[in-house]
């Protein structure tokens, strides 16, 4: 099972969670943007429960970025612990690599470089100036590095992104869907959404 978001849990249900081998996807911008409260990550990683990251849809979570998800999910539990070194950067990274995969119970195939899992992979240009210098990986990784900084993917052996190049779609075409499927869903809503 995987329980999304998980925003008001309490110490006996957080056990249950360890007990019952539960993956939590934890969305923090969604939650953040929509007010549904802070999930209490710092416990559940304490408990050892399997904690992934997401960014929940769409209309929650407009650009859906993992990058800026680990940098909420750092920051978030700071401010509301009052504790600078709760989810550490490192703890944030694995939330979105190896914790995200025990969270989907895929622990064993992928979220790691390791012999016999995918070769899952992404190649991350350091070289821009906002990114000098840099003093801790993790760190850097999680605040300071961001979507458009990532050059290559690799999923499954299978290069589906080279020097920022999208190989396995054609990506104007992709867009042109979007923007039908958007004026369609603005059609049906009164409003236009928010």
């Amino acid at each position: 099972m995987i329980g999304a978001h998980l925003v008001h849990v309490n110490d006996d249900e957080i056990a249950t969670l360890k007990r019952r081998e539960v993956g939590i996807g934890h969305c923090p911008q969604s939650n953040m943007k929509l007010a549904s409260g802070t999930a209490p990550i710092p416990q559940m990683l304490k408990a050892g429960v399997r904690v992934g990251l997401g960014t929940d849809g769409a209309a929650s979570n407009n650009d859906l970025d993992m990058w800026e998800e680990m940098d909420s999910a750092a920051k978030l539990h700071k401010l509301v612990a009052k504790d600078p070194t709760v989810v550490s950067a490192r703890e944030a990274l694995e939330m979105a690599t190896i914790g995200g995969a025990r969270a989907i119970h895929l622990e064993r195939e992928i979220g790691s470089l390791e012999a016999g899992k995918r070769a899952d992979l992404i190649l991350v240009d350091l070289n821009a100036a906002h990114l000098t210098p840099m003093y801790n990986l993790y760190s850097h990784l999680v605040y300071a590095v961001k979507a458009s900084d990532v050059s290559d993917t690799v999923v499954n052996g299978r290069v589906l992104m080279r020097g920022r190049r999208l190989l396995t779609i054609d990506e104007e075409a992709v867009k042109a869907k979007a923007r039908e499927y958007q004026r369609q869903v603005s059609r049906s809503l009164k409003d236009g959404g928010q």
